[in-house]
């Protein structure tokens, strides 16, 4: 056991193997009763010692479609759910590089407790401190309730990036305590997570709490307007059947079944065509978050900050290669159901493109094989290479990855999915059961090092250790079984989205 005072009070951590450990650190005062849908306060102080040996409990939430696909996790749930856990080398001064771990889930599940995100393997090999944090989820972090109540709540629907921002303060007031530099902290997330980054790119809260960002498979594009954020309030109103006061005082389990119900579409009057396939999520409310996050990008918002932006090979096979609705499709409802999601007048030049792509390199071009590809692109890539785009005026420091290990869950129909490259950013795909969803045998252990260098070279130093992303070489790294650098991969589809407009981009 070791012991550390920090700006709040004691807390006992643990040690094993040079890693010390500790978890379930408050960084904030739990957001319950008169504190819910508050902007996030200090943590009381405390007396005696806090036991930092177990994780805290996992913010409020229902259970996930992907439990099946990639192994049900689950914690305690409570509104006094922000914490943060820390692993490190050493309890010195020798003021390591920090990186905190923002954890996806569409805003709506997960922790940074999960098993796939622990620190140990990832800070012995980088000599980094590894930060895991949680934060508000959906109902309770992404809802803007402001309006719907005339005031009466709050809330903008930005509490959960509120929520990470505090985090990060608490970073920059007690990390040097755990052998961190406060001077050089990076934060990385994945999906939501990654979105969650690029939002606080552009989050004034946040400004100068971090210094460099990896945000992986999400990044600047994913923020609901004024238009339909409120909408979201309406619809908690009308579902639960309560005022400004009922909602306050409401059990977590009604809130998580009003938002269960929003999130199916089945609140009568707030279709999803209404409130987007994505309802809790960033808000770009004037406020909090002043504009969407690539427009801040663009005008120099985040000038100093380096930025490592990327995607897996194959996204969207995590959501479609086993969904009928999307494996049955045809030439025309491929086109009905992308009629949705971009302006008509771009479904020809990109179906065209993808068709073409595809078939180049050996895939039958069929109606779900190009549906999927145009919806890992238009979420997730494109995205990432705007960003990227973006910063380069500001910054030469912007590089990007691909990744393309292949999942061999669902006998390998998901390919290089969503989510793939987690294990091998933690080094956690050695872990009981991880194999199932991430893969193992050879390369497994080869490209989980390659990863863990990179992603803590560039927290070291801003230079993952390839070249930067620009418009003339789009060096880009091929991460997976042979890794290696390659210029304009997928620059045919690459190029059919140059004249598609950002609102399309990013929204699920």
């Amino acid at each position: 056991m070791i012991d550390v005072e920090v700006m709040h009070g004691k807390l006992q951590g643990s040690e094993k193997d040079g890693i010390y450990v500790f978890k379930g650190i408050p960084y904030a005062f739990p957001p319950m009763g008169e504190f819910r849908w508050q902007p996030p306060q200090d943590p009381w102080p405390w007396t005696g010692v806090l036991d930092a040996s177990e994780f805290g409990k996992w913010a409020p939430q229902n259970k996930s479609a992907m439990d099946a696909i990639m192994g049900a996790e689950e914690g305690e749930q409570s509104e006094g759910c922000l914490t943060l856990n820390i692993w490190t080398p050493g309890m010195d001064n020798a003021k390591r590089p920090v990186m905190v771990w923002i954890h996806g889930g569409g805003f709506t599940i997960g922790s940074g407790a999960q098993g796939v995100y622990e620190g140990r393997t990832l800070a012995r090999h980088g000599d980094v401190v590894v930060v895991t944090i949680n934060y508000r989820l959906g109902i309770f972090g992404f809802a803007n309730l402001k309006e719907a109540t005339g005031g009466r709540i709050p809330a903008t629907g930005n509490e959960g990036l509120q929520d990470q921002a505090k985090a990060l303060e608490w970073v920059a007031d007690n990390i040097d305590l755990f052998g961190g530099d406060p001077g050089n902290v990076t934060i990385f997330g994945e999906s939501a997570g990654g979105m969650s980054t690029g939002g606080l790119l552009a989050l004034p809260e946040a400004k100068g709490l971090f210094h460099k960002a990896i945000p992986q498979s999400g990044s600047c594009h994913t923020a609901a307007s004024m238009d339909t954020a409120p909408l979201v309030g309406e619809a908690i109103l009308k579902d639960t059947g309560l005022d400004a006061e009922g909602l306050n005082s409401a059990s977590v389990e009604v809130l998580l079944r009003a938002q269960r119900h929003i999130e199916g579409g089945k609140v009568a009057g707030f279709p999803l065509s209404k409130l987007g396939s994505l309802p809790f999520r960033p808000v770009i409310d004037g406020s909090i978050l002043p504009c969407l996050p690539i427009d801040s990008i663009r005008a120099g918002g985040a000038a100093n900050i380096p930025i490592m932006a990327g995607s897996t090979a194959d996204e969207w096979r995590l959501f479609g290669a086993l969904s009928p609705a999307i494996t049955g499709l045809t030439e025309d409802t491929m086109n009905t159901r992308l009629g949705y999601l971009v302006g008509k007048e771009y479904i020809p030049g990109l179906v065209g493109a993808y068709k073409e792509g595809l078939a180049g390199r050996g895939i039958e071009p069929t109606p779900p094989e190009v549906f999927m590809a145009i919806q890992t692109d238009r979420i997730f890539r494109i995205p990432a290479i705007r960003l990227l785009e973006g910063q380069r005026p500001h910054n030469e420091n912007v590089y990007t990855y691909i990744f393309d290990w292949k999942s061999p869950a669902a006998r390998g129909a998901l390919g290089a999915s969503h989510a793939v490259e987690l294990a091998y950013v933690f080094g956690t795909h050695t872990k009981p059961g991880a194999e199932k969803f991430y893969g193992s045998g050879p390369g497994a252990a080869e490209l989980a090092t390659a990863t863990m260098d990179a992603w803590s070279a560039f927290a070291r130093d801003g230079n993952p250790g390839w070249q930067s992303y620009d418009t003339d070489t789009r060096a880009t790294r091929i991460m997976g079984e042979n890794c290696r650098t390659e210029n304009a991969p997928l620059e045919l589809e690459r190029a059919a989205w140059d004249d598609v407009p950002d609102d399309y981009l990013g929204s699920l």
